[in-house]
């Protein structure tokens, strides 16, 4: 397909690399051909870059498996899941996976993303529900705005809570950018 055509979120192929587009740009100036800058994602090393191409360049349109699993343990350096349908194992590293690992309990269903049967990643859930293992103590009168004091949650994820928020308790955070959402 012609690089013009390539929507933000789809995936190619060019030069021989993967790549899934983040943004496109295109600039047509009288006499010259088009110029198209495509903000790209290499899903393999995570490498955000801007590819320039010209408006006649070709690039081939890629699919990539979205299969949903289920983690099921940190296997000393991997991370085990279990496909839901085969019940097929697979190990991922979890040097590839460092901010999903802080999200990861026990039996949380996610999405497997592969290409040509390598393993690309993994699709966390919008809102994961952790229980805190330490949490400060609250200190009376803060309450001037809409105090927080840090907290530990189960996998290690350090978040800010509100005051009310107990050791032991479960919460909900946002896989995005790992804030506190709300009580589970």
């Amino acid at each position: 397909m012609n690089c013009t055509e390539v929507k933000p979120g789809q995936c190619f192929t060019w030069g021989g690399e993967l790549y899934q587009c983040i943004d496109i740009m295109l600039n047509k100036t009288a006499m010259a051909k088009m110029k198209v800058k495509i903000k790209v994602k290499q899903p393999k090393s995570g490498v955000v870059k801007e590819l320039s191409l010209i408006g006649g360049d070709q690039v081939y349109e890629t699919h990539i498996d979205k299969r949903p699993m289920q983690y099921l343990y940190d296997g000393g350096g991997t991370a085990v899941f279990m496909d839901t349908e085969t019940y097929d194992q697979i190990e991922i590293p979890t040097d590839r996976l460092e901010w999903e690992t802080k999200f990861l309990v026990p039996n949380l269903d996610v999405n497997i993303t592969i290409y040509e049967g390598e393993v690309l990643g993994v699709i966390l859930p919008d809102k994961v529900d952790l229980e805190l293992v330490e949490c400060e103590a609250a200190v009376k009168g803060n309450t001037a705005t809409a105090a927080l004091k840090n907290a530990v949650a189960e996998t290690g994820l350090q978040v800010k809570v509100p005051l009310f928020i107990e050791q032991g308790e479960k919460i909900t955070v946002s896989t995005i950018d790992g804030k506190y959402a709300g009580r589970a």
